[in-house]
């Protein structure tokens, strides 16, 4: 009698403890907490990440639970955004009914190139590279997506994909959204940013929106500043009138992946060394910001003919060839 006393007792107490380890909501240090499940992990990997998170005070309470509704094959991969006060209860039911975060944030950055869109993408655990790639045409278009922008797109070359045109922005992404849709989404961001003065102006010009846009990708790769860009288009814009080779070194690095360039890479045979030869290059080299596509826009007139930047990325102007090989030797090397 005695001994079946005190196996209640005990028992009591751990129920007790088993109940307050999984109904009673634990406080979170922020407002906030995103949780990430991989597909493949188990209830026991799962619970383990969640107790190092800080999101449950053991991982056994969890594990109970879980299997106690009989349902550890049913939790689902996904990101999951937790309020400040939740039970182990409540994690453990979000994760079986796969309450995943609505919406996700990604952010393109300026300058990036398709390939570093796509493994950004990849690397957020959103889409394959290779999905991304073959929405936006690499390396060639094979899609109708530029028929949903004809008067946006009219001048790009078919044979030409989406780089240039996939705007540096953040974006809010739906957990349901295909690739399809979020590209639709970043073009259509690039037609409300070039707005109407600025497509009037490129009108006036005489210039094709993609030589535009070409041009731009080469200043958002090669200056930092919006003055110095302004200037630089300037600069490259007055070489292409005069039939002076633009010798863009992103060009280049384009073309190798590399972050310098040799003497002997400026002779390589491709149409984007601009080294080797006259006009711009075949299509942009980057996605170029709204500065960067200004400036293309709006270049100023000036006495240069030459510009490079320095290693701290100060860029140094000259007028002639004499004065350019001197800052060379001075900030080069």
């Amino acid at each position: 009698m005695k001994n079946k006393i005190v196996f209640l007792l005990l028992f009591a107490v751990f129920s007790f403890i088993l109940w307050q380890g999984i109904y009673l909501q634990k406080s979170f240090e922020s407002e906030g907490n995103i949780f990430s499940i991989e597909k493949g992990e188990s209830v026991f990997e799962i619970s383990k990440n969640l107790e190092k998170q800080g999101l449950i005070t053991h991982s056994f309470y969890f594990n109970i639970y879980v299997f106690l509704t009989g349902k550890q094959r049913d939790l689902q991969a996904g990101e999951y955004l937790f309020d400040s006060r939740r039970s182990v209860k409540e994690i453990a039911r979000k994760i079986l009914n796969g309450e995943t975060m609505e919406e996700k944030t990604i952010t393109i950055i300026e300058g990036w190139n398709i390939r570093d869109i796509a493994w950004y993408f990849e690397n957020q655990g959103m889409f394959q590279a290779e999905e991304i790639m073959e929405v936006v045409g690499f390396p060639l278009v094979e899609n109708n997506l530029q028929e949903s922008f004809v008067g946006f797109l009219e001048d790009k070359p078919l044979d030409k994909n989406f780089e240039g045109y996939l705007f540096p922005d953040t974006y809010n992404i739906g957990k349901d959204d295909s690739v399809k849709k979020i590209i639709e989404r970043v073009l259509g961001n690039f037609v409300l940013k070039l707005d109407n003065e600025l497509r009037e102006e490129i009108q006036r010009q005489g210039k094709p929106i993609f030589d535009i846009v070409t041009m731009a990708s080469l200043l958002e790769k090669e200056v930092r500043s919006y003055d110095d860009k302004e200037t630089v288009s300037g600069i490259l814009w007055k070489r292409l009138d005069s039939s002076i080779p633009l010798q863009v070194d992103a060009t280049i690095i384009y073309i190798t992946g590399k972050k310098t360039v040799s003497r002997e890479e400026t002779k390589i045979d491709s149409l984007y060394n601009t080294y080797k030869y006259l006009g711009l290059p075949p299509g942009p080299i980057c996605n170029p910001g709204l500065d960067s596509i200004k400036a293309a826009v709006y270049p100023k007139e000036s006495k240069y003919w030459y510009y490079l930047s320095t290693l701290e990325g100060e860029t140094m102007f000259s007028k002639t060839l004499e004065e350019h090989n001197i800052n060379k030797a001075k900030y080069l090397q």
